[in-house]
């Protein structure tokens, strides 16, 4: 298989994040997306080469990745891209990863598993900061515990919200939350579970989010016991839980469509000084039956920031043959160091 990255949504802010980092780590790549005048601007800033193509033509014509060993698939929401991209992966015998955080699409990839490995191809979602960190601490927590049956995980906001992040938000918004209880992905609304979270800077409110550790940390750890916290201020909170009961006009088309072109207008992504300046910080416990707990944190670089380290970090080593066929999570595939190695990250245990 001949060596190369393709980056597809290269234009976005994330996109631009990780090709102007390939830049400076010497890292070639071949931009791509649908239109040709972002590309080749991009192209011309960071002497990466670019092709324009919409992702039914690859789905249409996987020849398109022809060349490539591996796509980084960062053009979300990832409910609607993920697909025609990952079926092209598969018909070309190209490894696919992407920086989704959306549980349904890390289902929908894991379904794949098997026709992965018949095709000798990897599939790894949640290359970023969706599920780097957390997945990493999730094995790290359960090599301490393996005896445990109940896993709690917690995000702490650092600033600053792309289009992508946002309109990927707002698409998921009528499914309502989820968590593990028992193995099995329960609906729930959001912020439906709420704890205090001992993060470094001070204690926090925690209320319950469908982050895609609901999925991913039950393939890394085989715990059953599944919840995801995001620690927010109280006002945001009440906020959070009103649109909880209102999921079902989220979901609404007028009103989604209506919410996406606001977020389009209104968000562009942190700042450089956000970007070098902020940290980010991912929490968790587990326990078993007996009553053993076993908490630690994890610190690292700005969201945005760390997921153009680690995704980036991630498409190297499968370029270099270092990778697993079927699906696979972060951790899974690398390890609970991968995101020790990955970025200026640090780890500890809790007393």
């Amino acid at each position: 298989m001949a060596s190369g990255i393709l980056l597809y949504g290269a234009y976005g802010y994330t996109g631009k994040l990780i090709a102007k980092e390939a830049q400076q780590q010497g890292t070639p790549l071949l931009l791509a997306g649908r239109r040709e005048a972002p590309l080749q601007a991009l192209a011309a800033e960071t002497g990466h080469a670019y092709r324009v193509a919409d992702l039914a033509d690859f789905a249409a014509n996987p020849a398109l990745l022809s060349g490539i060993t591996v796509v980084l698939h960062v053009a979300g929401p990832y409910s609607e891209t993920a697909a025609p991209m990952v079926e092209a992966c598969l018909e070309a015998g190209v490894h696919y990863l992407d920086i989704t955080g959306e549980w349904g699409v890390f289902e929908q990839i894991a379904a794949l598993d098997l026709r992965a490995k018949a095709a000798n191809v990897m599939l790894l979602p949640g290359t970023g900061f969706d599920v780097v960190p957390s997945d990493c601490l999730a094995l790290f927590l359960q090599q301490q515990l393996p005896s445990a049956t109940h896993l709690e995980l917690a995000i702490k906001p650092d600033g600053g919200v792309s289009h992508g992040t946002a309109v990927t938000g707002i698409v998921s918004a009528g499914a309502g939350s989820r968590s593990r209880i028992n193995g099995e992905l329960v609906k729930e609304r959001v912020a439906a579970h709420e704890r205090k979270i001992p993060f470094s800077g001070g204690e926090g409110t925690g209320v319950s989010i469908p982050w895609g550790d609901i999925v991913t940390a039950w393939h890394s750890t085989g715990i059953s016991n599944v919840i995801v916290y995001m620690v927010q201020a109280p006002g945001m909170i009440r906020q959070m839980k009103i649109m909880g009961r209102l999921s079902w006009l989220l979901g609404w088309g007028p009103v989604n469509r209506f919410l996406r072109k606001q977020a389009g207008k209104h968000l562009s992504g942190p700042g450089e000084a956000t970007l070098s300046n902020n940290r980010s910080e991912v929490w968790g416990e587990v326990r078993d039956e007996r009553g053993n707990r076993v908490a630690a944190r994890i610190n690292g670089p700005q969201v945005y920031r760390l997921t153009a380290l680690t995704a980036l970090h991630i498409a190297r080593q499968v370029l270099s043959g270092n990778w697993k066929p079927g699906f696979q999570t972060p951790s899974g595939a690398y390890g609970a160091d991968l995101i020790l190695e990955a970025c200026d990250a640090t780890r500890e245990i809790l007393a």
